[in-house]
């Protein structure tokens, strides 16, 4: 069965995450989500994807991923990097629908719709890479330095830490904070008014907000990965995630 669901809801898909309560990125749910996307592309003008009330994702599957040596790791972060482009690059309006905590790999989900939408009250959203030792990977880096800008994107790597989703929308992080009720229905109707835009010229408009981040990535992506999995099978790392990986 798949980890993800797609409804249409006027011209946009709405794709659900649906891995367990915590909906962790596991190399199936990356299969399933580039599978959906490939689905889509004939079939819809806009893109919403969406979690659950508790999580939209807590981030990599790590009891899955602690698992894997270094060719399975090589492999899964490949197409990672590349789920993570293709939706960045989609050439069609996108949002997050986060009624639930997005933080690490989730938060590099959201990264790449062109708006977040956050539930108000106690709902986080950030990347903690830096506290169990790894960079945040290449490609959600310079995302989040063209979303929030280099000197916010700096201090939010820098310290890994997690914010509420109201301090996120005061960064640029997020769109707009609402009532739990109204995020996903606000999300789907953003980009259903969207879609309704001449096809062609949005998405020569959205290439061209992309392009860099994109050419920056392919030149650099196979370097960066090759420093990413350095760190990441450092046994101090493999340490803390190991422990990370008996709080799932």
């Amino acid at each position: 069965m798949s980890k993800v669901t797609v409804t249409m809801q006027g011209e946009t898909a709405v794709l659900r995450l649906g891995n367990g309560v915590t909906n962790a990125i596991s190399s199936e749910l990356v299969d399933d989500l580039a599978s959906a996307l490939t689905q889509l592309r004939d079939s819809a003008r806009g893109l919403v994807l969406a979690g659950n009330e508790k999580f939209f994702s807590i981030g990599f599957n790590l009891p899955e991923l602690v698992q894997l040596d270094h060719d399975g790791m090589t492999d899964f972060f490949t197409r990672f990097d590349q789920l993570t482009l293709d939706l960045f690059t989609l050439p069609m309006p996108t949002a997050c629908a986060m009624t639930g905590h997005a933080v690490a790999g989730g938060n590099v989900l959201a990264l790449t719709c062109d708006f977040r939408f956050a539930a108000e009250g106690k709902k986080l959203i950030g990347l903690n890479e830096a506290t169990i030792g790894l960079p945040v990977p290449y490609l959600p880096d310079l995302i989040l330095r063209q979303v929030v800008g280099d000197r916010t994107a700096t201090e939010m790597m820098y310290h890994g830490q997690f914010l509420l989703s109201s301090r996120a929308a005061e960064t640029g992080l997020v769109d707009a904070v609402l009532p739990l009720a109204e995020v996903e229905e606000h999300a789907v109707a953003r980009i259903n008014t969207l879609a309704a835009l001449p096809h062609t010229a949005f998405a020569i408009i959205k290439e061209n907000r992309t392009e860099a981040v994109r050419r920056s990535y392919e030149l650099h992506n196979r370097a960066k990965l090759v420093k990413m999995l350095e760190c990441w099978f450092e046994d101090s790392v493999q340490s803390l995630l190991k422990d990370a990986a008996q709080k799932f």
